[in-house]
């Protein structure tokens, strides 16, 4: 074990599986005490058990670190203050939160259910905002704390997951209003775009896909490959060290994290404009003038206009 991170608590939510757990085991083995969180339900939320949590309990106290699950589901409020709660009263404390649990609910727009966008939005994004609301509150008090949140590569536009899509760029406006709203208590926050194969990104239906050729395009050689460079483990360094003073100036930022690569996006900017100093209106006729030649100048739609074949997933 490593004592990078000795003395510290830790949340990690969806710490039962595939990059949660990684970062449960990674935190562990730097010192942190861990609350396990796991609901332990499907890719799509649904069911939920305590085997995963409690599994990954049992690794972290071979370890050497000590750790207690917690099986509450993210989408709920009261589970965020039951989480903090259940760490200051295991260890006395609480310095991190991990909030990385999620699920998948992927439609095309046109086929999804008001459901299907409410349970996803709920659990990333809402989910996201429970545990860090009740954090805050120690953090602020104690003038120290870290946030680490998942965003995704999708928040950026990916077919088929319009819901998973605005959870996650939700995050990453929420996460920069953390670092913003926090800072000045010792606080940072950070997100991370994970890529990582999961099974949320390889179940067996992208398996079957790939199969078939139909996965994006990738075949399931391409598929196993991808799975192979970036396992959920090659996430959980990074994470970790976010969490240790070596970051200690890196706030309100996202990060694409791989087996191959770590890179730092850059923060939004605008990138051409049109200035109106006269302070009279817009017109259509200026816009029809200006917009093409001062803003829009040499963009191409970089997405297909028509589809040979007509999703309907």
């Amino acid at each position: 074990m490593g004592n990078r991170l000795e003395g510290k608590v830790a949340i990690v939510t969806g710490g039962g599986r595939g990059i949660g757990r990684a970062e449960s085991l990674a935190l562990a083995a730097e010192g942190a005490r861990v609350v396990v969180n796991d609901f332990g339900g499907t890719a799509a939320g649904t069911g939920g058990e305590r085997g995963p949590a409690d599994e990954v309990v049992e690794e972290i106290k071979k370890l050497g670190s000590d750790a207690v699950a917690n099986y509450d589901n993210v989408a709920d409020f009261a589970a965020g203050d039951r989480m903090v709660q259940q760490a200051m009263d295991s260890f006395g404390r609480l310095d991190i939160v991990i909030n990385n649990a999620g699920i998948l609910r992927d439609k095309m727009i046109f086929n999804m259910s008001e459901e299907e966008w409410d349970i996803v939005l709920a659990v990333h994004l809402k989910g996201h905002f429970n545990l860090s609301r009740h954090a805050a509150v120690v953090f602020r008090q104690q003038r120290s704390g870290v946030f680490v949140n998942t965003a995704s590569e999708s928040g950026l536009g990916n077919r088929g997951q319009g819901n998973y899509a605005a959870a996650k760029e939700g995050i990453i406006g929420l996460t920069r209003t953390l670092a913003r709203d926090m800072g000045g208590y010792g606080v940072r926050a950070n997100a991370i775009r994970p890529r990582a194969g999961t099974r949320l990104v390889i179940s067996d239906e992208m398996r079957a896909a790939a199969a078939r050729g139909g996965a994006a395009g990738m075949g399931l050689q391409a598929l196993e490959n991808f799975a192979k460079l970036n396992p959920p483990e090659a996430v959980a360094p990074f994470v970790v060290w976010l969490c240790t003073d070596a970051a200690e100036n890196v706030n309100g930022r996202d990060f694409l994290v791989s087996g191959t690569t770590i890179g730092l996006y850059s923060l939004p900017e605008v990138i051409a404009k049109v200035d109106n100093p006269s302070g009279e209106l817009w017109t259509l006729d200026r816009l029809d003038q200006e917009i093409p030649e001062k803003v829009t100048k040499g963009l191409t739609n970089q997405w297909p206009r028509k589809e040979e074949k007509p999703a309907t997933a």
